[in-house]
């Protein structure tokens, strides 16, 4: 897929089918994480692959995303939040890549996440085929972007 329209198409998946994601897709989801840069190559950060998912999402705010989920994934570790940002968004959009929608989840008690995932947890990813498909090639990658409920170019963009 050409990285503009991954981009451009994709969108947070909150419902998700019942469809397992390969162990294939998985590796490739969390190396696209891996490969995220970080502030000086330091690469403070762990994706912890979240089994009690029950458990998790009792602290998150979106508990439906986790619970639907048939991934989920937290960074975990001391990384700067703009770091570990870049890893998610690599992996989100590697994910989408292959078809796996995702959502990001913000924790909601995070002293609990804590103690489920073995380490502080700066966000929770959630993966998984969209319960309603969407065939990114459908529209090209500007029709995406016009689409989007995203403020207008001109708004966010100026020049100093």
């Amino acid at each position: 897929m050409d990285t503009f329209l991954a981009i451009a198409s994709r969108r947070e998946v909150r419902e998700y089918s019942d469809q397992p994601i390969p162990d294939d897709v998985v590796h490739r989801i969390l190396d696209a994480g891996r490969l995220a840069g970080s502030s000086r190559n330091t690469q403070q950060w762990c994706f912890v692959i979240v089994h009690d998912r029950e458990g998790l999402s009792k602290f998150v705010y979106a508990p439906q995303n986790v619970l639907g989920s048939q991934l989920a994934v937290a960074i975990t570790g001391s990384a700067f939040p703009f770091d570990k940002a870049r890893a998610a968004q690599n992996m989100m959009l590697a994910a989408w890549n292959e078809g796996v929608g995702s959502c990001p989840n913000g924790v909601s008690d995070a002293e609990a996440a804590e103690r489920i995932v073995g380490g502080p947890v700066g966000i929770v990813l959630t993966f998984g085929y969209p319960a309603r498909p969407v065939d990114p090639s459908s529209r090209t990658a500007e029709d995406w972007s016009a689409r989007a409920k995203r403020k207008p170019y001109g708004e966010v963009v100026r020049e100093a």
